[in-house]
């Protein structure tokens, strides 16, 4: 056997201070969702009819701050138009059912009718089907047809495409989404979309999402953003937290991006505006949603119940197509009412989810904000216990 010598540490390395130990567990902040803050009432109240909620929009006049999401259950040219004469603006997914099926109405039924062990499959099946130019184009028309702008959205492998495909059928507004947004790509397998060299060259309004981040946000505004969407992973049929564990709190993120919107503008003069998309089921979290920065709101899931919505009382995220690695699951919503009811009442049930712009109305006016401007002014808290405080009699 060989010994061999190993040197002691001396009898005074114990008493050697150790260098600056950090754990990135120590570096964490504090982030915020919906449920963890409140608005907070000031000096002034004002008349729920005095307060305006208009705005412009990318060059296109909404007389509410919503916005429908490009999601298949949500929008079709006929719920475009429905949303439009209620004064808001719904966007289509351009790599949906509409633009891959002359008549998608049986191809929304059977996704909504498949058992839940099936519907992953039958997600698959349903967008293997190539997207078709004409019927691109057709949807186009059938938006302008049914009253509305067209808005229309794309990944940004496909917006190379049909962005200008679109612009020169007539869209109004083209959005390139994507699962997180950033203002550099990297790839090695392909040329990237360059954001500025797009918005450059196109002849319409191109708006960019989705982001949680300051820096980013204010970079794709660099770029040529004319509005950025905020939001990874809140949605209810989205499942991209669970699956990528990526994501930040909504009222975080929309305050972040809100942050890079006022900066960007204070060096450029140029107005951005910032979409908070996703996580808002009730009329409080939108009023939150604007008090955290936000100048308007997608909607998808809350707007699948109305009546109106090609999903038949379900929803399904935009990544749940995917065969190999879903980031959305369809989810059975219901249907509550019309679209106009959910928006504007009256409200049939307490929890929040009806009446929409009417709630936000209401708690615009209980803080004394007139705009929305004036809205994401308004104080906001840290509380939790707002949630549960005095309601133990209530169901929930």
């Amino acid at each position: 056997m060989i010994q061999q010598d190993v040197e002691q540490p001396s009898a005074h390395v114990a008493d050697r201070p150790l260098p600056e130990l950090t754990s990135k567990v120590d570096m964490l902040r504090a982030t915020y969702g919906f449920e963890d803050v409140s608005l907070a009432p000031g000096t002034e109240t004002i008349e729920p009819n005095d307060v305006e909620l208009g705005q412009t929009f990318c060059g296109i006049e909404l007389a509410i701050p919503l916005l429908a999401a490009a999601m298949d259950a949500v929008v079709d040219p006929a719920f475009a138009g429905t949303l439009a004469g209620l004064g808001g603006l719904a966007i289509l997914n351009l790599e949906g059912v509409q633009t891959r099926y002359d008549d998608p109405a049986a191809v929304l039924a059977s996704i909504a009718e498949s058992p839940d062990e099936e519907v992953q499959h039958r997600l698959s099946e349903a967008y293997a089907a190539p997207i078709r130019d004409d019927l691109v184009a057709r949807r186009i028309e059938e938006i302008h047809a049914a009253g509305s702008k067209a808005a229309v959205a794309a990944t940004p492998g496909a917006a190379r495409k049909w962005g200008p495909f679109s612009a020169e059928h007539g869209a109004d507004l083209f959005l390139v989404q994507s699962q997180v947004s950033s203002a550099r790509h990297l790839a090695t397998g392909y040329d990237p979309l360059s954001l500025a060299d797009f918005t450059r060259f196109m002849p319409i309004p191109v708006a960019v999402g989705n982001t949680t981040n300051a820096e980013a946000a204010y970079r794709l505004m660099e770029q040529g953003a004319a509005a950025v969407f905020v939001g990874v992973g809140p949605g209810a049929a989205c499942t991209t937290r669970e699956v990528l564990g990526i994501g930040v709190p909504q009222v975080t993120a929309i305050s972040d991006v809100a942050g890079a919107r006022d900066a960007y503008l204070r060096e450029t003069g140029r107005y951005v505006p910032v979409v908070a998309d996703g996580g808002m089921r009730r009329g409080g979290e939108l009023a939150k949603a604007i008090a955290a920065g936000a100048d308007a709101l997608m909607l998808g899931s809350p707007l699948a119940r109305a009546a109106e919505a090609p999903g038949r009382g379900v929803n399904w995220g935009m990544a749940a197509p995917s065969p190999v690695l879903p980031r959305g699951t369809r989810i059975k919503v219901g249907t509550a009412g019309s679209l106009e009811k959910l928006l504007f009442g009256p409200a049939g049930v307490s929890d929040g989810s009806q009446n929409l712009v009417g709630a936000l109305r209401q708690s615009m006016a209980a803080l004394g904000a007139r705009t929305l401007r004036d809205m994401q002014q308004v104080e906001m808290v840290y509380a939790p216990a707002v949630q549960t405080e005095g309601k133990s009699w209530q169901k929930r």
